[in-house]
């Protein structure tokens, strides 16, 4: 969805004669208010989009039906700027008010498109979408995904399904509504894309990194791999920073780790390293951990402790000479805790561009639940 449904010009520039003055004002008001939002649109003024949003629906209020088209226009507006605002589910407790605004405009807009436009139109695809988004319950969410993709399922709009079926993946995906037929609307995503769509085309990229997300989490090492190099190929050649090409660099990381490829890793390691948003000056970033073996005789006493590690993250993202600053418990907890960094993985520090060695710290806490 984006900001700036236009309104149409009739619309904002008819004055019935004989309007009394109040009207007019009203309606010059109005006209100002729209102005307003569609100039801070076009700077990306965020918070004036909201403000100016919520300015232009107030007073089209008093100039719309409240079943018209015109309204429903206005309250996508808002309800959209005020989405870009809050953060995506799940919902801040904070941000719940926001949210629930955000999703009565959009329910509105739906209600009004209905009448206008049909109860299969392509229109009402937009308000449901928003709808889903801002729906504090996933199953209501679920109902109103279902419906857009039912919509979208009816046309010739092959790239509109993918659209809509990978939204719903996206907001679904993280709720107890996951099953196997959401996991499915992100791999028909996927198909259409890569049906339709150039290999560099971003929506086409984004899919490939949700697919190969979905890959690696179901530890299928051999079918993510060449997903998120596919993802990792595509945004270096668009020379385009994005945060899915940084997380299939981390995903990697660990990949060929597990499959013991420590120099296919650090090419990772690095590349991560050299990403924006991180600064010329960025401290090392922890990519890799595996959990310390707890000493078998130690868990039989219920013993607890931890250990305090200083070490050098060289270059190439490798962790090297670790020595114990301190420790409590034992010292098996020691020798526990050096075997098990030197699996670590980072993203060396960058100094002026450049990867060099730096010096961490880091506790690893042992503990056993006595109760």
């Amino acid at each position: 969805m984006s900001h700036g449904k236009m309104l149409p010009i009739a619309c904002l520039l008819a004055l019935t004669l004989g309007t009394s003055l109040s009207v007019h004002a009203s309606e010059n008001s109005f006209t100002k208010a729209y102005s307003d939002y569609q100039a801070a649109v076009e700077k990306g003024d965020a918070a004036n989009i909201e403000a100016s949003a919520k300015a232009a629906y107030q007073l089209g209020e008093a100039q719309y039906a409240k079943d018209s088209v015109d309204l429903a226009n206005l309250a996508m507006n808002w309800a959209a700027a005020i989405e870009k605002q809050v953060a995506p589910y799940p919902f801040t407790e904070n941000n719940l008010p926001k949210t629930a605004k955000a999703n009565e405009l959009y329910q509105l807009a739906l209600a009004n498109y209905k009448v206008h436009y049909g109860k299969e139109a392509l229109e009402l695809i937009d308000p449901l979408l928003g709808a889903a988004q801002t729906a504090v319950e996933a199953k209501d969410a679920k109902n109103d995904l279902l419906t857009a993709i039912a919509i979208a399922e009816k046309s010739d709009k092959k790239k509109l399904l993918a659209d809509v079926k990978m939204a719903a993946f996206n907001r679904l995906s993280n709720t107890e509504l996951y099953t196997k037929s959401v996991r499915s609307y992100a791999y028909d995503a996927y198909d259409i894309y890569k049906e339709i769509l150039p290999e560099n085309a971003i929506d086409r990229v984004k899919a490939t990194y949700v697919v190969g997300a979905v890959e690696y989490a179901e530890k299928h090492d051999d079918k993510a791999i060449p997903l998120l190099l596919e993802v990792v190929k595509q945004f270096e050649a668009l020379n385009f920073s994005h945060p899915y090409a940084l997380s299939a660099h981390a995903y990697l990381v660990e990949l060929y780790e597990r499959q013991g490829k420590r120099d296919e890793s650090t090419a990772h390691c690095i590349a991560i390293g050299k990403m924006s948003p991180w600064a010329d000056t960025q401290e090392q970033q922890p990519l890799f951990r595996t959990v310390p073996k707890y000493p078998k005789s130690y868990l039989l006493q219920r013993k607890s402790g931890y250990v305090t590690l200083n070490f050098t993250v060289d270059e190439m993202g490798f962790v090297k000479n670790p020595e114990v600053l301190e420790s409590k418990g034992g010292v098996l907890f020691e020798k526990s805790t050096l075997k098990m960094i030197e699996e670590w993985r980072y993203a060396p520090k960058f100094d002026n561009g450049k990867p060099v060695s730096a010096q961490t710290t880091v506790r690893i806490d042992y503990y056993v639940d006595k109760s």
